[in-house]
């Protein structure tokens, strides 16, 4: 190994997040194979999946290669790209298995105190365009306002917190002026549909620094805005004392998972009873609520898990007052990637066969299709009438396999989701006149 590649491997955040006895293993095996930085690389992402999935040590999984009859008689480079050939299959058969978190039993992690900053730089811009959207995929064109930077929970997946210091929670004290600034930009003939979730949870903090009061107060003021606070919060204490104040086109959407991942993935959020009573009361106070079925993980069970997930949101919730309904699967980009693998959690969120998926990674196609196939089967006829259901940033091939629709395009896509929305917004608004 030479210098080089030593020095690399020595600013690695990845490298330096492992334990003292693994990063001196992965120091001696690139001295001894000689390994270039691109498959020392490579090993030290295999050993920090390892260590994330609970699968054991690389080097329990390496040595016995190195001991393979036809590693031992090749040398120099042939033998290093055959080493790292059959360590990627190795991972790739681990990968190929349906996630199984019998056993699994990641430690809880400690949420600590926020530290809560008031950001104030002008040149920090609230609103714009959806973060993850790509050219490759059918998108809504959501416009995102970030209203709060950071987010208290510890979801293993999120992408959150690679863009983010650790800690920090972001208000803006100048929030209200900022919003009636975006209010003068906005053309009042134009709708406009505005997400809040994006660099937060739009519930967790409530009205904290009145960051509550100032989205409501936009909301009212915009009737051409649909402005949507998406969720794992069972916060909802504002909603219901100001329900007087919640203007029609304010809508709550809560992310939802089997209890099991909320357990092992979705570290510090609400459980799922009380993400649906949260739910269940916001709509009973006359609000309208949506779900977000995101991310969708395959793991042993997960057809009993969703089906009695889905059943409950039938059983509880009228599709009446329920505006939407959205799929999705897990999607990380490189620098997400980087940095679970370099926070030393445990997590199985990457023990799943990664496809390249426009630029990112996530489920191949087939999977996907699969995934979200089953959970539009499990509803009614008359939810698939009255909610507008919709893939959140999947491909647009995927789209007639699963829905039996497509749109042709992103614009369509996005003026067929305001249309629903507003049609729920005003039957909402006859019906509590």
């Amino acid at each position: 190994m030479n210098q080089k590649a030593l020095d690399s491997l020595a600013q690695d955040s990845i490298f330096t997040s492992l334990p003292r006895s693994q990063q001196q293993y992965l120091l001696e095996t690139g001295a001894r194979l000689r390994l270039s930085r691109q498959y020392l690389r490579q090993l030290t992402e295999a050993a920090a999946d390892l260590a994330m999935w609970d699968e054991g040590k690389l080097k329990e999984l390496f040595e016995p290669l190195l001991e393979e009859q036809r590693a031992q008689k090749l040398q120099g480079t042939q033998r290093n790209a055959y080493l790292m050939g059959m360590l990627r299959e190795e991972l790739d058969r681990k990968r190929s298995r349906e996630i199984d978190y019998q056993g699994f039993h990641p430690r809880r992690p400690f949420g600590g105190k926020h530290l809560f900053v008031d950001q104030s730089d002008r040149s920090v811009q609230l609103l714009g365009s959806c973060p993850v959207a790509g050219e490759k995929t059918r998108c809504c064109n959501l416009l995102t306002l970030d209203a709060v930077r950071q987010c208290g929970f510890a979801c293993s997946y999120c992408s959150i917190q690679s863009f983010y210091e650790r800690q920090r929670i972001y208000f803006f004290s100048d929030l209200p002026r900022r919003l009636r600034e975006i209010s003068d930009a906005l053309d009042q003939d134009q709708l406009y549909h505005i997400g809040t979730g994006q660099s937060s949870d739009s519930l967790m903090f409530g009205n904290r620094h009145g960051v509550l009061d100032a989205l409501t107060d936009f909301a009212r003021d915009n009737p051409r805005i649909i402005l949507e606070l998406k969720t794992k919060s069972g916060n909802i204490d504002y909603l219901l004392e100001n329900r007087e104040r919640i203007p029609g086109n304010l809508i709550c959407t809560w992310s939802l998972n089997p209890q099991l991942i909320i357990e092992k993935e979705e570290h510090l959020t609400a459980s799922l009873d009380q993400r649906l009573e949260a739910a269940r009361r916001t709509a009973e106070a006359g609000i309208l609520t949506g779900f977000h079925i995101h991310p969708m993980i395959r793991y042993k069970g997960w057809q009993k898990d969703y089906r009695e997930l889905f059943s409950r949101l039938q059983a509880e919730f009228s599709p009446r007052n329920t505006v939407m309904l959205s799929f999705g699967t897990l999607t990380f980009i490189k620098p997400a990637l980087q940095q679970l693998r370099s926070m030393g959690i445990k997590s199985r969120v990457l023990q799943i066969p990664l496809s390249d998926a426009s630029g990112k990674y996530s489920y191949p196609r087939d999977i996907k299709e699969e995934l979200f196939s089953f959970a539009y089967q499990c509803f009614s006829s008359e939810w698939k009438r009255q909610v507008f259901f919709y893939l959140c940033m999947e491909p647009a091939s995927l789209w007639e396999p699963v829905f039996g629709f497509s749109y042709r395009d992103n614009e369509a896509f996005e003026q067929a989701m305001k249309s629903a929305y507003s049609e729920k917004i005003q039957s909402l608004g006859e019906q509590n006149r």
